[in-house]
């Protein structure tokens, strides 16, 4: 078992603590509901430093980063970041990713999946046939998320770079609460907006960073937060959860994920996924909200009217911001308009639900 640099924080703030990715992370603090509605209102302080990251540098950087991402990299410029996928030979989503350009056609940072790390870097590293300068850097890069509408302005303070200039999916360079060499993003898992912030423990800095964001944010309603609310943001933002909503046999047609699949440029699965775009898919992966008791479960049946199965349930929660049980899964692609009624089978029950447009809140 692996332990965040962050570990006695948790456990000194009474977090419950489960394994996850082959890390001890907190699910939670005080409550999911609690550090969800925070979160959204003020700001909360995620480790996620159990994710994932490697460095491609040199020329063959970017010609490998194209040839396996269904997204266009060379669209991005020094200090710009982009949400994208692995794909497969079968058009299928290895994993999702981050792209961050450190230097334009030279070096990238990748930041994957806590649990694809190895999965992922054996991907990549069997395909480089580029010739790129790969490294991990997963076990020494700490990674701090600080989500919420306060998020700025309390970080603030840690640092001299202006952090309001920062627009969605960039990125800078900076010293940060005493520390060189902090990369500051605008990036996040929740909607919510705010920072993730990736740094190496070099000297022991790692839990002053943690100490000086929580002094900073004591009086604007930062409240650490745990996997538990990182789930439920992520989910009324209809983001995908990699092994829930999406995975080797989803392709990021079905999944909604269209807007990060290019067609000017070679990639691996690029015919199978240009047969389904002229074809159209056969299935699509929806929101639902039910409009009885029950919370729906990964792996629970979608049922159509006459009680016949039309899908699975990938996600499903309580939302705390709707007060109403959500979901996500994948149901036939005629009957995926909004506004279709459909029934989830919880237990031996039928529990009438009603399709949705995602994102569940705006």
């Amino acid at each position: 078992m692996k332990f965040t640099p962050f570990f006695d924080r948790h456990v000194a703030l009474g977090a419950k603590m489960t394994a996850f990715a082959g890390y001890q992370m907190p699910v939670f603090y005080t409550g999911i509901n609690e550090e969800h509605l925070s979160v959204r209102r003020n700001a909360g302080l995620f480790d996620v430093s159990h994710m994932g990251e490697f460095i491609l540098k040199g020329p063959g950087s970017l010609e490998l980063i194209q040839s396996l991402t269904s997204n266009d990299a060379s669209r991005l410029e020094n200090g710009r970041a982009q949400y994208s996928c692995l794909t497969n030979d079968a058009g299928g989503i290895v994993d999702d990713l981050l792209v961050y350009c450190l230097e334009q056609g030279k070096a990238y940072m990748l930041v994957v999946n806590a649990a694809n790390i190895e999965k992922d870097w054996n991907w990549i590293s069997s395909r480089n046939r580029a010739g790129a300068e790969l490294h991990d850097i997963s076990a020494k890069t700490c990674l701090l998320a600080i989500q919420g509408p306060m998020a700025t302005r309390i970080l603030q303070p840690l640092t001299g770079t202006d952090l309001s200039s920062l627009k969605y999916y960039t990125f800078v360079k900076t010293r940060f609460a005493g520390v060189d060499n902090v990369l500051i993003s605008a990036t996040g898992y929740t909607g919510a907006g705010g920072v993730e912030i990736y740094f190496e423990d070099v000297k022991g800095e790692a839990t002053g960073i943690w100490d000086a964001i929580m002094e900073a944010g004591k009086d604007h309603g930062l409240v650490p937060s745990g996997l538990g609310a990182r789930d439920t943001l992520r989910l009324e933002m209809g983001f995908c959860l990699y092994g829930n909503d999406i995975d080797d046999q989803t392709s990021p047609l079905e999944a909604g994920l269209g807007w990060i699949t290019r067609f000017n440029k070679e990639f691996t699965g690029k015919s199978v996924l240009e047969k389904q775009k002229a074809e159209g898919v056969h299935r699509r992966l929806v929101g639902f909200v039910l409009q009885e008791k029950g919370i729906p479960r990964h792996g629970y049946p979608i049922l159509d009217q006459d009680g016949t199965g039309t899908g699975v349930v990938t996600s499903g929660t309580w939302s705390p911001s709707l007060q109403q049980a959500i979901g996500m899964g994948y149901v036939e692609t005629g009957q995926a308009a909004p506004g279709t009624s459909i029934f989830i089978g919880i237990r031996d029950k039928q529990v009438r639900a009603t399709l949705v447009k995602i994102p569940f809140i705006s």
